[in-house]
C-alpha cells in the first residue's frame, strides 16, 4: 500500500521529465524511504533540501547532454551556447569601454581626470559604494568567460553573478534612497541581458555538461576581437554611443562573419549554435529599442537616430534569419 509520504515524493519527482522518471523513479522512491520508518510515514513530508536537490536535477536533465532525448540535449546544448556567447559579449563591452572612459578622462587634462575621480569619492557612502561597484563587478564577465572556457565552473558561476548584480541597482535605487528613477522599461532590459546569460552560466554548465568551446578553440582571440570591434564601434562613431551600440555592433558583425565564412558547416551542433545566437539577438534588440525609446521625443541628432534605427533593423533581420536557420537544421536532425 503506497504512503502518503511516497505519494508526496512521486508528487515531487513529476517534476523530473519523463524519459529520467522512467529511468530512475523507482530507486529514487527505494533511496528515499529507505530509513523512513513505516509507521510515521504518512506524518511526514520530504525536506526543503530533498525537493531543491529534485528541483535542481530536473533542470540539469532539462538542460542535458548525450544519452538522453534529442530534445533535450539540443535544448542543453543551445542554453549552453547562449550563455558562452551573451558572456564573451558583456565581457568585451565592459572591458572596452572602460578602457575607453579612462583614456578619454586621462588625455582631456587635469579637469576632466579629477572630475573623473570625483565620481568615486564625490558624494556620500552609499553613492562611492555603487559608484564602485558598478566598476569592478562588470569586470568579472572577463573572469567567468575564461573560467568557462577553462572548465572552471565554480568560478565562472560566481563571477558572473558578480558581474550582473550592479544591473539591478536602477530598478532598486528608487525604492531604498533618493535616486531618482531612470527608465523603467530600459533598467528591465538592461537586467535581462545580464541576469539571463548568468542564470544560463549557473544552469546549463552542471557537471555532466561538456566544457565551453568558440568556434575555432581560440578564446583569447575572440575576445581581442570582440574588445577591439566594440572600442573601435564608439571611438569611430562616438556620437552613437549609447549603452547598447558597441555590444549591438559586435553581434552583427560577429554574426555576418559567422554566416559569411562557413563557421556553421564545421561547427559541431550548428543548429543550437544557430538557435542561441537567435535568442541572444533578440535580447540586444529588446536592449536596443529600450534604450533608444526614452528619447524619442527629444530633438535627436539625425545620426544617432538614423544610426540605431538601421542597428535595431539589422538585428530585426538577423534574428529572424538565425530562427529559420535553427528550425531547418534542427529539423534535419531529427
Amino acid at each position: 500500500m503506497t504512503t502518503l509520504l511516497e505519494a508526496r515524493y512521486r508528487t515531487v519527482l513529476r517534476l523530473l521529465p519523463a524519459y529520467y522518471r522512467r529511468e530512475r523513479e523507482e530507486e529514487m522512491v527505494e533511496v528515499y524511504l529507505w530509513d523512513v520508518d513505516r509507521d510515521t510515514q504518512d506524518q511526514s513530508r520530504p525536506t526543503l533540501g530533498e525537493v531543491a536537490s529534485i528541483a535542481a536535477l530536473a533542470v540539469r536533465s532539462r538542460l542535458a547532454t548525450v544519452g538522453a532525448p534529442r530534445r533535450y540535449a539540443l535544448l542543453g546544448s543551445a542554453v549552453r551556447h547562449f550563455a558562452l556567447y551573451a558572456v564573451l559579449l558583456q565581457a568585451a563591452a565592459v572591458v572596452s569601454d572602460e578602457i575607453l572612459r579612462v583614456t578619454w578622462s586621462a588625455s582631456r587634462g587635469a579637469r576632466e581626470w579629477d572630475m573623473f575621480l570625483k565620481g568615486f569619492a564625490g558624494g556620500g557612502r552609499t553613492e562611492t559604494v555603487v559608484t564602485v561597484a558598478g566598476w569592478v563587478l562588470p569586470l568579472l564577465w572577463t573572469v567567468g568567460f575564461f573560467a568557462l572556457v577553462h572548465d572552471r565552473r565554480r568560478l565562472a558561476r560566481a563571477a558572473v553573478l558578480l558581474a550582473a548584480l550592479p544591473s539591478l541597482w536602477p530598478l532598486i535605487a528608487p525604492l531604498v534612497s533618493d535616486w531618482s528613477a531612470s527608465d523603467p522599461w530600459f533598467a528591465t532590459a538592461n537586467a535581462l541581458f545580464a541576469w539571463l546569460p548568468a542564470l544560463a552560466v549557473c544552469a546549463a554548465y552542471h557537471r555532466d555538461a561538456p566544457q565551453a568551446a568558440l568556434p575555432g578553440d581560440a578564446p583569447g582571440v575572440a575576445f581581442l576581437a570582440c574588445c577591439v570591434v566594440t572600442g573601435a564601434s564608439v571611438a569611430v562613431l562616438p556620437a552613437m554611443a549609447d549603452i547598447a551600440w558597441a555590444p549591438a555592433t559586435c553581434f552583427v558583425l560577429a554574426v555576418l562573419g559567422w554566416l559569411l565564412l562557413g563557421t556553421r558547416r564545421t561547427e559541431p551542433g550548428a543548429g543550437s549554435s544557430a538557435l542561441a545566437l537567435a535568442v541572444l539577438g533578440l535580447l540586444i534588440l529588446v536592449v536596443r529599442v529600450a534604450a533608444l525609446f526614452p528619447w524619442l521625443g527629444f530633438p535627436l541628432p539625425a545620426v544617432f537616430l538614423v544610426g540605431a534605427v538601421a542597428q535595431a533593423a539589422a538585428l530585426a533581420l538577423l534574428v529572424v534569419v538565425l530562427g529559420v536557420m535553427a528550425r531547418r537544421d534542427l529539423s534535419c536532425g531529427t
